[in-house]
C-alpha cells in the first residue's frame, strides 16, 4: 500500500480528492487529508474506506512532521509561502512532494539535498502554471524534432465565468482567490520581448495595452501582460527566440474598465485607509477624488478619468453598487485593495448553479526549410458545479495524476522538477484527455510577423 498525505483540503483541492478516492482501491492508496477546517477534510473524503479527513495546522512541524514520515507521497496546498518548510520536512524524511505553486528560489536551492534523498519535489503542475507548461512543451518538442526554430511564442490563460453563466456586464465572476484578481500586474513592470526588442508595461498602463484573441465557439477575448515573461526562454530552452509573451485572458472591454480601479488607486494595497471600516461605498470612490462641494461622486469620477456619458464603462461601475450609500461588514479598517475585494465579492462571487471556465491559448510561430509556419492551439474547459469547478479540475486532476505516475514508478526523476520532460507531461496530457480537458491546434496559413 502506498500512503498519501495531502495538505489542505480547500476548492482547488476538490476535483484531486476525487480522484485519489476513486482510485485508491485500483491503486493501493491510502489517503489522509489535513486542514484547518476538520470538518470539510471529513466532508470531502466521508465516502471513502481508505481515506480519513482530521484538523490539521499544516504550519505546526509537530503536528506535520510524523504524518510526512508516514506518507509516501505528500501534496501541498498550503499557500505558495509555505511550502518551503514542508520540502524540508519531505527531505529529512525521504517523502516525495507535489505542489501547485510556483517554484520560488527557496524550493530551488533545495535540488540537491532532494536529489540525495532520493524523492522527487514537483512544481507548478496545475493549470497555470502546469497544463500551461506541458501543453506548450509538446508541442515545442514536436516542433524542434522536425528541425523547427522558434520565432514566437505567446501563451494566454484566463479563469472565467461560463457562458451559460454569464448574466453581468462585466462578463467575470471570481473563479479563484479573489485577492489575487484585485492585486494582479502589481509589484513590477510587466516584461517580454517582441521582434528582438525589450518590452516594459508599467502597472498604471497594464490594463491599457491588450492583445485581441478570438476562440472558435467562444468569441473574443482580450489579454494583458503577465508581470515577467522573459524567465520562460530558459524554462522552455527558448533562449534565442525573438518573440515571446504571456498573458492571462479576460473577456474583450473588461480590462479598460478594470483599469478605471487603477487610475483611481483602489487596487493599492501598501497602507491602511482611516476610517473605512464605516465607510460607505460612495465615501470609499469619493476619497481618491478632488474635493468640490457641488459635483456629485460620479460627476467627478468622469470628469476626472474622462468617461463619457454613455460610456459602457459607467454602466459597468454601476452595477457593482460602487455609488451605493451602504457601509461594508468590516471589523478593522482596510486597505484600498481589501475595501474594493470586498464590493467585487457581493457581485462577482459565483451562485449555486453557476459554472465556471478555463480557457488556454497558444501562438507558435516557426522556421522550418526557410519558410515561417504558424500553429494556434487552444483548450477550454468547464466547470461541473460549484464544487468540481474548471479551476478545481484543471489545477487539482494534474497534481493527482502526477501523484500517481510517481507512486506507480512511471515518473523516475529526482530533485527539484518542473513538468517539462516527455515522461511527465505525455502521460498526463493523454489521461487529461478523458476528463475533456484537451487542445485544439490550428494551421494557420499566413503567418503574422510583428514589426
Amino acid at each position: 500500500m502506498k500512503n498519501i498525505l495531502v495538505i489542505g483540503a480547500g476548492l482547488s483541492a476538490s476535483s484531486m480528492l476525487r480522484y485519489f478516492t476513486e482510485n485508491a482501491e485500483r491503486e493501493d492508496w491510502y489517503l489522509k487529508v489535513g486542514d484547518q477546517n476538520g470538518e470539510l477534510a471529513k466532508e470531502k473524503v466521508r465516502h471513502c474506506d481508505r481515506a480519513e479527513g482530521f484538523q490539521l495546522n499544516g504550519l505546526d512541524p509537530d503536528q506535520r512532521q510524523p504524518l510526512i514520515e508516514w506518507a509516501d507521497l505528500v501534496v501541498s496546498m498550503l499557500p505558495a509561502r509555505f511550502h518551503i518548510e514542508v520540502a524540508k520536512d519531505c527531505i529529512r524524511y525521504k517523502t516525495n512532494l507535489i505542489t501547485p505553486s510556483y517554484v520560488s528560489d527557496e524550493m530551488l536551492a533545495l535540488d540537491k539535498e532532494a536529489k540525495e534523498a532520493g524523492i522527487i519535489m514537483m512544481n507548478e503542475i496545475g493549470v497555470d502554471p502546469g497544463i500551461d507548461h506541458m501543453s506548450a512543451k509538446k508541442l515545442l518538442d514536436e516542433i524542434e524534432e522536425k528541425g523547427g526554430k522558434m520565432h514566437i511564442f505567446e501563451s494566454f490563460t484566463g479563469g472565467l465565468i461560463a457562458p451559460e453563466s454569464d448574466d453581468n456586464p462585466w462578463n467575470y465572476k471570481f473563479t479563484w482567490n479573489p485577492r489575487n484578481v484585485v492585486l494582479a500586474g502589481q509589484g513590477s513592470a510587466a516584461k517580454f520581448i517582441q521582434e528582438g526588442q525589450y518590452k516594459y508595461i508599467p502597472y498604471n498602463k497594464l490594463f491599457r495595452r491588450t492583445e485581441v484573441i478570438e476562440i472558435e465557439g467562444y468569441g473574443k477575448f482580450e489579454g494583458y501582460a503577465n508581470r515577467d515573461s522573459l524567465k520562460y526562454r530558459d524554462i522552455y530552452g527558448l533562449q534565442d527566440i525573438p518573440t515571446i509573451y504571456r498573458g492571462t485572458l479576460r473577456r474583450k472591454n473588461f480590462s479598460k474598465s478594470w483599469d478605471v480601479f487603477v487610475q483611481l488607486g483602489a487596487t493599492d494595497d501598501t497602507y491602511i485607509l482611516e476610517g473605512s471600516k464605516n465607510m460607505t461605498k460612495r465615501q470609499f470612490i469619493n476619497s481618491f477624488l478632488a474635493y468640490n462641494p457641488t459635483d456629485s461622486v460620479e460627476l467627478k469620477l468622469k470628469h476626472y478619468l474622462k468617461i463619457d456619458q454613455d460610456d459602457p464603462i459607467f454602466e459597468k461601475l454601476e452595477w457593482l453598487g460602487i455609488f451605493d450609500s451602504t457601509v461594508l461588514d468590516l471589523k478593522e479598517d482596510v486597505s484600498p485593495a481589501e475595501y474594493l475585494q470586498k464590493i467585487l465579492e457581493e457581485k462577482w462571487s459565483l451562485k449555486e448553479t453557476d459554472k465556471d471556465m478555463i480557457v488556454m491559448w497558444h501562438k507558435f510561430v516557426y522556421v522550418v526549410n526557410g519558410e515561417f509556419k504558424e500553429v494556434n492551439s487552444h483548450m477550454v474547459s468547464i466547470g461541473e458545479d460549484r464544487t468540481y469547478t474548471a479551476m478545481s479540475n484543471t489545477v487539482g486532476l494534474p497534481v493527482a495524476i502526477c501523484a500517481k505516475l510517481i507512486l506507480n514508478g512511471t515518473i523516475t526523476l529526482t530533485g527539484v522538477q518542473l513538468p517539462l520532460s516527455k515522461e511527465v507531461y505525455l502521460p498526463i496530457l493523454n489521461e487529461l484527455e478523458n476528463y475533456n480537458i484537451h487542445f485544439k491546434e490550428r494551421n494557420i496559413d499566413k503567418p503574422v510577423l510583428y514589426s
